[in-house]
Protein backbone atom coordinates (compact mmCIF):
# COMPACT_ATOMS: atom_id res chain seq x y z
CA UNK A 1 0.00 0.00 0.00
CA UNK A 2 1.56 3.56 -0.78
CA UNK A 3 2.22 5.45 2.16
CA UNK A 4 0.35 8.38 2.81
CA UNK A 5 -0.86 10.16 5.71
CA UNK A 6 -3.67 9.65 7.88
CA UNK A 7 -5.13 11.27 11.64
CA UNK A 8 -5.28 8.72 14.04
CA UNK A 9 -8.50 7.49 15.57
CA UNK A 10 -8.33 10.10 18.98
CA UNK A 11 -7.97 12.33 16.35
CA UNK A 12 -4.54 14.22 18.26
CA UNK A 13 -2.62 14.29 15.36
CA UNK A 14 -1.35 12.85 12.03
CA UNK A 15 0.30 9.44 11.28
CA UNK A 16 3.35 9.25 8.76
CA UNK A 17 2.03 6.24 7.18
CA UNK A 18 -1.13 5.11 7.01
CA UNK A 19 -1.86 0.31 6.39
CA UNK A 20 -4.79 -1.01 8.08
CA UNK A 21 -4.12 -2.86 11.01
CA UNK A 22 -6.85 -5.42 12.58
CA UNK A 23 -10.20 -4.10 13.94
CA UNK A 24 -10.98 -5.08 17.22
CA UNK A 25 -14.03 -7.23 15.63
CA UNK A 26 -12.41 -8.22 13.12
CA UNK A 27 -8.88 -9.87 12.49
CA UNK A 28 -8.68 -9.19 8.43
CA UNK A 29 -10.62 -5.77 8.83
CA UNK A 30 -9.53 -2.61 8.90
CA UNK A 31 -8.53 -0.35 11.27
CA UNK A 32 -11.80 1.56 12.06
CA UNK A 33 -10.89 5.45 11.87
CA UNK A 34 -13.99 6.24 11.93
CA UNK A 35 -16.99 5.44 13.79
CA UNK A 36 -20.25 6.39 15.01
CA UNK A 37 -19.04 7.75 18.51
CA UNK A 38 -17.34 10.42 16.35
CA UNK A 39 -20.69 12.20 16.66
CA UNK A 40 -20.81 13.12 20.05
CA UNK A 41 -23.81 14.99 19.87
CA UNK A 42 -25.38 12.52 18.49
CA UNK A 43 -25.33 10.45 21.57
CA UNK A 44 -29.40 11.23 22.63
CA UNK A 45 -29.95 9.51 19.45
CA UNK A 46 -28.24 6.54 19.82
CA UNK A 47 -30.22 6.22 23.55
CA UNK A 48 -33.22 6.63 21.77
CA UNK A 49 -32.82 3.69 19.42
CA UNK A 50 -31.87 1.64 22.26
CA UNK A 51 -34.78 2.04 24.02
CA UNK A 52 -36.15 1.15 20.93
CA UNK A 53 -34.02 -1.89 21.16
CA UNK A 54 -34.65 -3.11 24.38
CA UNK A 55 -38.75 -2.58 23.99
CA UNK A 56 -38.75 -4.81 21.16
CA UNK A 57 -36.59 -7.67 22.83
CA UNK A 58 -39.30 -7.22 25.54
CA UNK A 59 -36.89 -9.51 27.84
CA UNK A 60 -39.06 -11.41 30.24
CA UNK A 61 -38.09 -12.78 34.04
CA UNK A 62 -36.18 -16.00 33.59
CA UNK A 63 -35.29 -15.41 30.26
CA UNK A 64 -31.14 -15.72 29.08
CA UNK A 65 -30.05 -12.74 26.95
CA UNK A 66 -26.60 -11.62 25.36
CA UNK A 67 -24.92 -8.83 23.75
CA UNK A 68 -22.57 -9.44 21.16
CA UNK A 69 -19.77 -7.03 21.22
CA UNK A 70 -21.00 -5.61 24.89
CA UNK A 71 -18.05 -3.06 25.03
CA UNK A 72 -18.21 -1.37 28.49
CA UNK A 73 -21.48 -3.50 29.71
CA UNK A 74 -24.23 -0.81 29.98
CA UNK A 75 -26.63 -2.99 27.55
CA UNK A 76 -25.89 -6.52 29.51
CA UNK A 77 -26.65 -4.63 33.09
CA UNK A 78 -30.02 -3.61 32.09
CA UNK A 79 -30.32 -7.17 30.55
CA UNK A 80 -29.76 -8.56 34.00
CA UNK A 81 -32.44 -6.07 35.35
CA UNK A 82 -35.16 -7.09 32.66
CA UNK A 83 -34.19 -11.12 33.25
CA UNK A 84 -33.97 -11.09 37.38
CA UNK A 85 -32.38 -13.59 39.53
CA UNK A 86 -33.63 -16.42 37.61
CA UNK A 87 -32.43 -15.59 34.12
CA UNK A 88 -29.04 -15.21 32.62
CA UNK A 89 -27.93 -11.83 31.00
CA UNK A 90 -24.24 -12.03 28.77
CA UNK A 91 -21.95 -9.49 27.09
CA UNK A 92 -19.55 -11.10 24.47
CA UNK A 93 -16.33 -9.19 23.89
CA UNK A 94 -13.33 -9.50 22.01
CA UNK A 95 -11.19 -6.62 23.66
CA UNK A 96 -9.98 -7.77 27.10
CA UNK A 97 -9.64 -4.10 28.36
CA UNK A 98 -13.66 -3.95 27.58
CA UNK A 99 -14.22 -6.62 29.15
CA UNK A 100 -12.23 -5.93 32.70
CA UNK A 101 -14.09 -2.80 32.92
CA UNK A 102 -17.93 -4.64 32.15
CA UNK A 103 -16.78 -6.73 34.76
CA UNK A 104 -15.68 -3.83 36.86
CA UNK A 105 -18.86 -2.13 36.34
CA UNK A 106 -20.74 -5.35 37.13
CA UNK A 107 -19.17 -5.44 40.35
CA UNK A 108 -19.48 -2.57 41.42
CA UNK A 109 -23.25 -2.38 40.68
CA UNK A 110 -24.03 -5.42 41.92
CA UNK A 111 -25.39 -7.11 38.99
CA UNK A 112 -25.48 -10.32 37.96
CA UNK A 113 -24.28 -10.20 34.50
CA UNK A 114 -21.49 -11.98 33.31
CA UNK A 115 -18.53 -11.67 30.42
CA UNK A 116 -17.14 -13.78 28.06
CA UNK A 117 -14.35 -13.25 25.80
CA UNK A 118 -15.51 -13.82 22.00
CA UNK A 119 -16.75 -12.03 18.63
CA UNK A 120 -19.56 -12.11 16.59
CA UNK A 121 -17.99 -14.98 14.38
CA UNK A 122 -17.30 -17.26 17.40
CA UNK A 123 -20.26 -16.49 20.07
CA UNK A 124 -18.70 -18.90 23.44
CA UNK A 125 -22.03 -20.50 23.91
CA UNK A 126 -24.03 -23.86 22.68
CA UNK A 127 -26.89 -23.71 19.55
CA UNK A 128 -29.99 -22.50 20.93
CA UNK A 129 -29.01 -21.36 24.22
CA UNK A 130 -30.42 -17.82 24.58
CA UNK A 131 -34.30 -16.35 24.25
CA UNK A 132 -32.82 -12.67 23.22
CA UNK A 133 -29.51 -11.47 21.42
CA UNK A 134 -28.18 -7.76 20.89
CA UNK A 135 -25.86 -6.61 18.15
CA UNK A 136 -24.79 -2.96 18.00
CA UNK A 137 -22.51 -1.32 15.47
CA UNK A 138 -20.36 -4.39 15.15
CA UNK A 139 -21.72 -5.48 11.75
CA UNK A 140 -20.11 -2.33 9.88
CA UNK A 141 -16.46 -3.55 11.07
CA UNK A 142 -17.13 -7.13 9.74
CA UNK A 143 -15.50 -8.15 5.92
CA UNK A 144 -18.33 -11.63 6.40
CA UNK A 145 -21.11 -9.84 8.05
CA UNK A 146 -23.12 -13.39 7.07
CA UNK A 147 -21.15 -15.56 9.29
CA UNK A 148 -21.99 -13.19 11.75
CA UNK A 149 -25.94 -13.37 10.98
CA UNK A 150 -25.30 -16.82 11.07
CA UNK A 151 -23.92 -17.29 14.38
CA UNK A 152 -26.91 -15.13 16.02
CA UNK A 153 -29.62 -17.12 14.43
CA UNK A 154 -27.67 -20.88 15.74
CA UNK A 155 -27.00 -19.50 19.07
CA UNK A 156 -31.35 -18.15 19.59
CA UNK A 157 -33.64 -20.60 21.05
CA UNK A 158 -36.97 -21.28 18.82
CA UNK A 159 -38.64 -18.27 19.14
CA UNK A 160 -36.22 -16.11 20.20
CA UNK A 161 -35.63 -12.63 18.85
CA UNK A 162 -32.84 -10.61 18.08
CA UNK A 163 -32.20 -6.61 17.44
CA UNK A 164 -29.54 -6.02 15.03
CA UNK A 165 -27.89 -1.64 15.18
CA UNK A 166 -25.68 -0.48 12.62
CA UNK A 167 -25.00 2.51 10.81
CA UNK A 168 -25.32 3.18 6.84
CA UNK A 169 -22.23 5.62 6.30
CA UNK A 170 -23.81 5.82 2.51
CA UNK A 171 -26.43 8.14 4.29
CA UNK A 172 -24.39 10.46 5.71
CA UNK A 173 -25.19 14.15 4.96
CA UNK A 174 -22.92 17.25 5.24
CA UNK A 175 -24.32 20.83 4.20
CA UNK A 176 -22.93 23.21 3.84
CA UNK A 177 -19.92 22.61 0.95
CA UNK A 178 -19.11 22.15 -2.79
CA UNK A 179 -20.95 19.04 -3.87
CA UNK A 180 -17.84 17.18 -5.84
CA UNK A 181 -15.82 17.58 -2.13
CA UNK A 182 -18.51 16.58 -0.04
CA UNK A 183 -18.76 13.98 -1.90
CA UNK A 184 -15.19 12.84 -2.02
CA UNK A 185 -15.24 12.93 1.58
CA UNK A 186 -18.30 10.91 2.09
CA UNK A 187 -16.93 8.47 -0.34
CA UNK A 188 -12.98 8.27 1.96
CA UNK A 189 -15.27 7.73 4.83
CA UNK A 190 -16.64 5.06 3.23
CA UNK A 191 -13.31 3.68 2.27
CA UNK A 192 -11.83 3.79 5.24
CA UNK A 193 -14.79 1.41 6.45
CA UNK A 194 -14.87 -2.38 6.65
CA UNK A 195 -18.54 -2.41 5.43
CA UNK A 196 -19.79 1.15 5.20
CA UNK A 197 -23.12 0.38 3.94
CA UNK A 198 -24.04 -2.17 6.89
CA UNK A 199 -27.26 -0.77 7.95
CA UNK A 200 -28.95 -1.36 4.63
CA UNK A 201 -27.90 -4.84 4.35
CA UNK A 202 -29.02 -6.09 7.88
CA UNK A 203 -32.57 -7.36 6.97
CA UNK A 204 -30.98 -9.60 3.76
CA UNK A 205 -28.30 -10.46 5.96
CA UNK A 206 -30.43 -11.96 8.52
CA UNK A 207 -33.31 -13.15 6.26
CA UNK A 208 -30.51 -15.46 4.65
CA UNK A 209 -29.29 -17.09 7.98
CA UNK A 210 -33.11 -18.12 8.76
CA UNK A 211 -34.44 -15.34 10.50
CA UNK A 212 -37.50 -13.62 10.12
CA UNK A 213 -37.66 -10.16 10.08
CA UNK A 214 -40.29 -8.31 12.93
CA UNK A 215 -39.56 -4.57 12.49
CA UNK A 216 -37.34 -2.51 11.42
CA UNK A 217 -36.46 1.30 12.93
CA UNK A 218 -34.42 3.99 12.30
CA UNK A 219 -32.72 7.22 13.52
CA UNK A 220 -30.92 9.69 12.05
CA UNK A 221 -27.82 11.23 14.29
CA UNK A 222 -27.81 14.39 13.65
CA UNK A 223 -24.26 16.79 14.93
CA UNK A 224 -25.16 19.52 17.08
CA UNK A 225 -25.24 22.51 14.80
CA UNK A 226 -23.11 24.57 16.49
CA UNK A 227 -19.79 22.01 16.36
CA UNK A 228 -19.26 23.32 12.75
CA UNK A 229 -17.73 20.80 10.95
CA UNK A 230 -16.82 18.65 14.21
CA UNK A 231 -14.10 16.12 14.53
CA UNK A 232 -15.45 13.13 11.79
CA UNK A 233 -15.36 15.85 8.84
CA UNK A 234 -12.52 17.19 10.26
CA UNK A 235 -11.01 13.96 10.33
CA UNK A 236 -12.27 12.55 7.51
CA UNK A 237 -11.21 15.94 5.33
CA UNK A 238 -7.84 15.25 5.93
CA UNK A 239 -7.84 11.53 5.16
CA UNK A 240 -9.52 12.87 1.88
CA UNK A 241 -6.53 15.27 1.17
CA UNK A 242 -3.87 12.44 2.23
CA UNK A 243 -5.38 10.11 -0.61
CA UNK A 244 -4.96 12.41 -3.34
CA UNK A 245 -8.96 13.29 -3.12
CA UNK A 246 -9.73 16.63 -2.61
CA UNK A 247 -6.83 19.66 -2.60
CA UNK A 248 -5.73 20.99 0.55
CA UNK A 249 -7.25 24.66 -0.68
CA UNK A 250 -10.36 22.51 -0.60
CA UNK A 251 -10.58 20.90 2.69
CA UNK A 252 -9.85 24.73 4.09
CA UNK A 253 -12.74 26.00 2.09
CA UNK A 254 -15.61 22.83 3.40
CA UNK A 255 -14.31 23.79 6.68
CA UNK A 256 -14.66 27.35 6.26
CA UNK A 257 -17.87 27.33 4.87
CA UNK A 258 -18.99 24.67 7.72
CA UNK A 259 -17.89 27.19 10.29
CA UNK A 260 -19.87 29.75 8.88
CA UNK A 261 -23.13 27.55 8.40
CA UNK A 262 -22.99 26.77 11.99
CA UNK A 263 -22.67 30.42 12.76
CA UNK A 264 -25.93 31.08 10.59
CA UNK A 265 -27.86 28.39 11.28
CA UNK A 266 -27.42 26.80 7.70
CA UNK A 267 -25.84 23.64 8.65
CA UNK A 268 -26.84 19.90 8.76
CA UNK A 269 -24.66 16.96 9.42
CA UNK A 270 -26.15 13.62 9.89
CA UNK A 271 -26.05 9.85 9.14
CA UNK A 272 -28.17 7.11 9.81
CA UNK A 273 -28.81 4.21 11.92
CA UNK A 274 -30.64 1.41 11.41
CA UNK A 275 -32.19 -1.55 13.88
CA UNK A 276 -33.62 -4.93 12.87
CA UNK A 277 -36.18 -7.17 15.03
CA UNK A 278 -36.04 -10.69 14.04
CA UNK A 279 -37.09 -13.81 15.37
CA UNK A 280 -35.84 -17.82 14.59
CA UNK A 281 -38.95 -19.57 13.64
CA UNK A 282 -40.25 -22.23 15.78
Amino acid sequence: MPQTTAITRDGRGPMDTYSPRPDRFDSAGQDQLVDVRDLQAALPAIRRLRTWAHEALALRLGESAVDIGSGTGSEVLAFAEAVGPTGTAIGVEPDPNLLASAERRAEQAGSSAKFHSGDAYGIPFGAETFDAALCERVFQHLTAPGRAANEIARVLRPGGRTVVVDVDWGTAIVHPGELSVVRQVIDTLAAATTNPRSGRRLPGLLTRAGLVIDDIGSHALVQERTVGAGSLVTRISAMAVARGAITEAQRDQLLSDLRRGAETGDIHLSVTMFAVLAHKPR
